[in-house]
């Protein structure tokens, strides 16, 4: 073979390795940036469409570790608490599972004071547990606004600025969201849904809320409970409607726009208000929806079977990752009240029976999950490093 076509011959192979290797770095690069920017750029990206608030105002619940096993068991990866608990933070490290912790209204006044007060809080409930804890968010307050405490309508929006300050300079604002979830409180009406507006007590307090999260990213979280409105008023509520069964639903006459359940009613009248005050691009997100398995007698609706039907239709419903009538490109995304009964709460007895869970960990009623135990009080769920440990000692007398 001539000396010349052999130089030609690896002047190319070498060039097709160069290429080869340009390629391969290229694409390398690629997805190295594609994984920074999704743990980086996005502040806070829901996992799925379904989350559930842990609350934890109770004296017989399972441990941390043992809720982590049951979120798992469940696939649920969205989780709130309503405070920044330490022992919850460290059980959840490693998990996957993401959470949005509290920063309780007993803070709003002193966090209000100074962004050093905000870094302070942070330091000690935040960053020390991050990135090992996925925790994606902090609520500022719950259902300030509407409330009765008229001074922490006042000290609302400094507390929100404080930890969001404290989070730019730590770095963590592209990680950690800041938000605040409402009540239905503050609106003026939500029937029909798009003739839903702030209240004009609340709306001075509202909208530079809503200017400063519109700046940040935030989306707009409202706690919607069908059952409290039919409870309210039985009479002339379907609960069908309420339920998410077959009935003739409601038409929007100025939108046009027909629905056949109140959630997502619910939810478009809070796009309306939005729309409404000027904030027709963010995002509603529920932070809070539900329905009692048990009540007062005075508590319409509150029974297991019709708390069953809603949380599986429910859950239905957001597994089709489809949007609302009024904004059909925002998927609804919510977080069911709530993980367990709470028998420590006060009020009327619904508010102790809203949990998927019992606290012994099985089930309120079947939606489709497994508990920790099953009726009979049987453990009816393998933990996974019970699994992993059997997987590894097959593994070994194998290898032998």
């Amino acid at each position: 073979m001539p000396t010349s076509f052999l130089q030609m011959e690896c002047t190319f192979l070498d060039r097709l390795s160069t290429r080869i290797m340009g390629f391969y770095y290229f694409f390398l690069c690629l997805l190295i940036f594609s994984v920074i920017s999704s743990n980086v750029f996005t502040a806070y990206a829901f996992k799925g469409t379904y989350g559930v608030n842990y609350g934890k105002i109770a004296d017989n619940l399972p441990s941390p570790r043992s809720v982590v096993t049951l979120l798992k068991a469940a696939k649920i990866k969205n989780t709130r608490i309503y405070d920044a608990d330490h022992e919850v933070l460290k059980a959840f490290k490693g998990s996957g599972i993401e959470i949005i912790i509290g920063l309780g209204n007993e803070y709003l006044k002193e966090i209000a004071v100074g962004e050093d007060r905000a870094m302070n809080w942070i330091k000690e409930n935040v960053q020390p547990f991050l990135p090992g804890t996925s925790i994606v968010g902090i609520a500022v307050g719950n259902e300030i606004l509407g409330g009765d405490d008229h001074e922490l309508w006042e000290v609302l929006l400094p507390s929100v600025k404080n930890v969001y300050d404290a989070l730019h300079r730590l770095g963590l604002t592209k990680v950690v969201e800041v938000s605040s979830p409402h009540s239905e409180a503050v609106f003026t009406n939500s029937f029909p849904p798009s003739a839903c507006i702030f209240r004009d007590d609340i709306s001075i307090y509202m909208k530079p809320l809503l200017q400063f999260f519109s700046q940040i990213g935030s989306p707009f979280y409202i706690n919607a409970y069908p059952f409290l409105a039919y409870k309210s008023d039985p009479e002339h509520i379907d609960i069908n409607y309420a339920l998410f069964k077959s009935n003739p639903g409601i038409l929007d006459e100025k939108t046009n726009l027909h629905y056949d359940n109140m959630f997502e009613a619910q939810v478009d009248a809070a796009y309306a208000a939005l729309e409404n005050a000027g904030f027709p691009k963010m995002e509603v997100i529920v932070s809070e929806t539900g329905w009692a398995s048990r009540g007062d007698d005075n508590e319409a609706g509150a029974n297991l079977e019709n708390a069953r039907t809603y949380n599986y239709n429910l859950r239905k419903r957001l597994a089709k990752k489809k949007g609302t009538p009024f904004r059909p490109k925002f998927v609804a995304k919510a977080y069911i009240f709530a993980l367990f009964n709470e028998n420590l709460k006060t009020g009327p007895t619904s508010e102790r029976n809203f949990g998927l869970f019992k606290p012994d960990g099985s089930i309120s009623y079947d939606i489709g999950f497994t508990g920790l135990r099953d009726s009979s009080g049987a453990s009816s769920f393998i933990p996974f490093k019970v699994i992993a440990a059997c997987i590894t000692l097959v593994l070994l007398i194998s290898a032998s």
